[in-house]
């Protein structure tokens, strides 16, 4: 039987730091990194023609030729004055140095190691100062920070420590030079090391930050969209839970309606409430989840635009001025389409209240042969607007139910200050399903009503509405020629409005 024995936490922590130095510096050494150009899309660079943007994206590159440039005239500058010995410090003391900077744009590992390697051949030629002469001190700076800044500031770490640790041994074979430059130049690097590592971190949390708001944002945007949508599907599980409830008990209480029905008539009634009930216990069990366990089931049915005009009471009490215009002839919605739209227009005006205080709303309905326009509109805030925390959420959930009967939708500011939000549901009406309600068209005062102006004023609102209600098909990839529609329905808006003026003003 064998033991495994358990390493000790100092030897792991060994392993881990010389680990990442063979990560760092010792593998691919010369493995080709080229230098990506700078990003352009600041709060300063985004605003410059694309032409200097380009130019800008190169700025590092240029700043390392330009460093490398400055090597190379403090090398030639030190040169000696004979023709042999100017061509070795040419080649040795200028060309070198200023060759390990360039290399940074492409293998900065490895210029690293040639940088560190180079600088005590110079200093033996040079004679000058030992191990970095000034042309090899200043070179194997821009390689350290160059270097640190396209790799990790853990990298930055292990370069500073082979430096130093280089710069030591290296006296020890300098006998011959007074001053060493060890010294001094430890102190240096450590500073401008310490000053790219500082401002790498702070990008990197920076970027990180960006990336964690951007998740959140995408979570919270999800999680709102969740949310409307399991709001919808319990709004709409009461009205199709009571539709087949209705449809059951009317099923179970047909046959008594007649006298000595029929077998076969009493079997297809039994047969009609056994489906509803199966259909109405699967529609329980399916989206009866999305309520909570501690919300019961509403009482009274779902809101229509039948009690639109008690909203609008409501919120005319809590200070907003809202008008309501309908044109066309009102016709029987199904009953998901009148709770959307309703939710919707109640959205609407509470985005009103929060967002535009002082303000007044008119709130504009359309029943046209290809759906039901809305229309809700506000003008600018008269009032202070007061920060309204968790707002934000309302134009996901009317996106969401106006997606949801295959609708369209838009909001937006208006061009006087105010904001505008218009959404189209597609609904085939049926000739039984619409009757002419002229007289309900607007919310004109009472005292207009029954007079030749009245019905003038009507009618001039009518139109104007009509025209509203047009811009909206239009919006909606509504065709103004013929009329179409994207799923077929053919109308055109103009000609069904002018066609019900022309009744009403021979029926007067």
């Amino acid at each position: 039987m064998t033991e495994t024995k358990t390493r000790s936490p100092e030897f792991r922590l060994a392993a881990k730091i010389l680990g990442g130095l063979r990560q760092d510096l010792l593998t691919d050494v010369f493995a080709y990194r080229s230098m990506g150009r700078m990003r352009t899309d600041g709060p300063v660079t985004g605003k410059l023609p694309d032409r200097m943007r380009e130019r800008i994206a190169w700025t590092p590159h240029m700043l390392v030729g330009a460093a490398a440039f400055f090597v190379f005239v403090v090398g030639m500058a030190s040169s000696g004055s004979s023709h042999l010995h100017f061509l070795v410090d040419v080649v040795v003391a200028a060309l070198l140095p200023a060759v390990t900077v360039l290399m940074t744009l492409v293998r900065p590992v490895g210029a690293f190691w040639a940088s560190l390697v180079l600088a005590p051949f110079v200093a033996f030629l040079s004679g000058d100062s030992w191990p970095w002469t000034e042309n090899t001190l200043v070179s194997h700076l821009v390689v350290l920070v160059v270097v640190a800044a396209r790799t990790r500031p853990r990298t930055a770490a292990w370069m500073w420590g082979i430096t130093a640790l280089f710069g030591a041994l290296m006296d020890n074979f300098g006998f011959w030079h007074d001053a060493s430059t060890t010294g001094p130049f430890t102190v240096v690097s450590a500073f401008a090391l310490l000053i790219v590592t500082v401002v790498l971190v702070r990008r990197d949390a920076e970027r990180e930050v960006t990336v964690q708001r951007t998740v959140t944002a995408v979570e919270r945007d999800r999680r709102t969209l969740l949310e409307e949508r399991t709001t919808i599907a319990r709004e709409l599980h009461d009205v199709v839970a009571h539709h087949m409830s209705v449809v059951a008990i009317q099923a179970e209480a047909a046959p008594y309606r007649v006298e000595n029905p029929p077998p076969e008539l009493e079997q297809a009634f039994v047969t009609i409430r056994e489906n509803a009930v199966s259909a109405l216990t699967e529609l329980r069990r399916v989206l009866g989840v999305v309520r909570a366990d501690d919300q019961e089931v509403p009482d009274a049915p779902q809101p229509t635009l039948a009690q639109l005009d008690r909203l609008l009471d409501n919120v005319r009490e809590a200070g907003l001025e809202t008008e309501k215009t309908v044109t066309g002839a009102v016709c029987q919605l199904p009953q998901g389409v009148e709770l959307s739209a309703y939710r919707i227009i109640q959205e609407a005006l509470s985005n009103t209240l929060r967002h535009a205080p002082g303000a007044a709303a008119q709130v504009e309905i359309g029943y046209v042969l290809g759906g039901l326009g809305l229309r809700v509109v506000n003008g600018p805030p008269t009032a202070p607007v007061q920060p309204s925390p968790g707002a934000g959420h309302g134009i996901t959930g009317m996106r969401e139910r106006v997606v949801m009967l295959n609708g369209t939708m838009t909001a937006g500011a208006t061009e006087e200050g105010g904001y505008e939000i218009a959404a189209f549901l597609p609904v085939a009406f049926t000739p039984d399903s619409c009757t002419d309600s002229s007289a309900d068209f607007t919310s004109a005062p009472a005292s207009a009503s029954g007079t030749e102006e009245g019905r003038e004023s009507r009618q001039t609102q009518e139109v104007r509405g009509a025209h509203k209600m047009n811009g909206m098909n239009e919006m909606n990839g509504m065709d103004g020629a013929n009329g179409a529609y994207g799923s077929g329905a053919a109308y055109d808006l103009n000609k069904a409005t002018g066609t019900a003026q022309k009744e009403r003003t021979e029926r007067a």
